[in-house]
């Protein structure tokens, strides 16, 4: 299986349409969050996206709100939104978690606390895909001046069920790395749209 994803769009419109067309050599797409700038634009993005024939896996990310992104992605019919929950596609499970974690500084900001992740996750089984916003604890997750802001809880779920994949966003500078747990590959995305296989 053939998976293209990215995270972290923020209103580009143009690199939507650019994934739109890398979308034809994929068997499933993953969106992990940050469609929108601050809750602003995210209809306009999506709508952007909608084009995508290819079933596509969307959580949301710290920028727009769950049932927001279930309202813009009800245009985008080969869509669907997961938080705290899966879905079966071609056979394979994709299990989804969005929103910032741990919570973050901003009082708009889309969160969830560390207690909630770790029972959101709970269902996590090692089959599927694991689609997340924010990064595992020292994983992919270091921002400006050292710092690692990822999710203990994240982390400590992939340890525990040992997913094939991890997919995340969030952490900006952290865009394009790669990191283990386990033997569960972790990558933290970016806008630009990266290919994986998946057995």
């Amino acid at each position: 299986m053939r998976i293209l994803a990215f995270s972290d769009l923020h209103c580009d419109l143009d690199q939507a349409a650019r994934l739109t067309e890398m979308s034809a050599e994929a068997d499933i797409v993953i969106g992990a969050g940050d469609f929108a700038s601050i809750h602003e634009h995210l209809e306009e993005t999506v709508n952007a996206l909608s084009g995508i024939t290819t079933p596509t896996v969307l959580v949301p990310g710290n920028n727009e709100r769950l049932e927001d992104l279930e309202e813009a992605a009800v245009s985008w019919p080969t869509a669907v939104v997961l938080h705290g929950n899966s879905t079966e596609i071609l056979g394979q499970t994709f299990y989804g978690l969005g929103g910032g974690i741990p919570v973050t500084p901003w009082s708009w900001s889309y969160d969830v606390e560390e207690p909630e992740a770790e029972a959101m996750l709970e269902g996590l089984t090692g089959d599927a895909v694991l689609v997340l916003h924010s990064p595992p604890k020292n994983h992919c997750d270091e921002a400006g001046g050292g710092l690692h802001l990822g999710s203990p809880a994240i982390a400590a779920a992939i340890d525990r069920a040992q997913p094939k994949l991890a997919v995340c966003g969030h952490i900006h500078e952290s865009w394009g790395e790669r990191s283990t747990i386990g033997d569960t590959e972790v990558a933290n995305l970016g806008p630009s749209g990266t290919f994986f296989e998946v057995g």
